[in-house]
């Protein structure tokens, strides 16, 4: 499997593929990878990477938008996760909220300020629907 080229957009450095240990250490899965960028731990951006493929489950991260990723998937999982959509429905109500293609509606693609989005939106709706949290 070829490795993606994928420069780290906080200093621009190459990363390059690495089993999950060398950031997870002994809490990593085995047979994991991550895309770290070259100057890590100094720049500390990476992301996931598919385990069949090996291509990038999406952009690199540093550490405020690895949290805020997280806490978005927590928000929007709630949606199907609650029974109040089924998975697919969520994603294609994301989708049609944010003006997204199918490519596009990943959280581990997201910024800072698309996660904030999604949250907020995600919050209306268990408002309306009355999920607990």
């Amino acid at each position: 499997m070829k490795q993606a080229k994928i420069r780290c957009p906080y200093c621009h450095a190459q990363a390059v593929l690495r089993p999950s240990a060398a950031v997870y250490q002994d809490k990593a899965q085995p047979g994991r990878h991550l895309y770290v960028c070259a100057r890590y731990p100094r720049c500390d951006s990476y992301v996931g990477a598919h385990e069949g493929t090996l291509l990038p489950m999406g952009t690199l991260a540093n550490g405020d938008l690895r949290n805020k990723r997280i806490q978005a998937h927590r928000a929007f999982n709630r949606l199907w996760e609650s029974g109040a959509m089924k998975k697919w429905q969520a994603y294609k109500w994301m989708q049609a909220k944010f003006g997204l293609n199918s490519g596009q509606a990943h959280i581990a693609m997201f910024s800072e300020f698309l996660c904030d989005q999604l949250i907020a939106e995600c919050d209306k709706v268990a408002i309306n629907m009355r999920l607990t949290a």
